[in-house]
């Protein structure tokens, strides 16, 4: 360190002795005051570095979380997609298998409801053994199955039938106002049918 006695030994006069102490105080002021302004720059320094370092390592685990998370969605969403896209073939398949089958049109929905299509299988666009289905669909919605039959001519009042007379008091009976309850023909026809009735005519 610059001291006085250092600046007499080297045969400098007293005043100037003056300055260059003052001076040097002065620099050592200068340097003393920079120092601590630098040590508390690097202070400072090392508390923003931990800040940016913390908010570096916070937005980055935020950003992988929302990736994650929004990455999972959209994979859900996919799969949701993809499933009602599978139900709803197997619907359309199951529905035209019923058709085919013979279920009626007004019964197909019903059907539908109360079927479990998850059990179905598909394979190139058509439902896996479809002819075991049908077997199954005939069995158990017989009763909505249509059946075709051939019948008679709709007859809104069969005529009365002489089979019913077996015997001449029911063959000749009267209503109240004495007339016969049978016509000549029906009368005819139930004698023709019952000859022993003739024979004690």
């Amino acid at each position: 360190m610059l001291t006085r006695k250092m600046l007499k030994a080297m045969g400098i006069e007293d005043e100037k002795i003056d300055e260059i102490i003052d001076a040097h105080t002065e620099t050592v002021d200068g340097l003393k005051d920079s120092l601590k302004a630098a040590k508390a720059d690097a202070d400072k320094l090392k508390t923003v570095q931990k800040e940016l370092d913390d908010l570096k390592a916070n937005n980055g685990d935020d950003f992988k979380s929302k990736y994650e998370k929004e990455h999972s969605d959209f994979e859900d969403y996919k799969k949701t997609v993809a499933s009602e896209k599978a139900a709803e073939e197997k619907r359309r398949l199951y529905r035209d298998l019923l058709r085919e089958t013979g279920v009626g049109d007004k019964q197909l929905e019903a059907v539908l409801k109360v079927t479990d299509l998850s059990a179905l299988k598909v394979k190139d666009g058509a439902l896996e053994d479809a002819d075991k289905l049908k077997e199954t669909i005939q069995k158990e919605w017989a009763g909505f199955i249509a059946t075709t039959t051939t019948s008679g001519a709709k007859v809104d009042t069969p005529p009365k039938s002489a089979h019913t007379a077996k015997t001449r008091e029911e063959i000749y009976a009267k209503d109240e106002h004495g007339r016969y309850k049978l016509s000549t023909e029906e009368r005819q026809k139930a004698l023709a049918e019952n000859p022993d009735l003739l024979k004690g005519a």
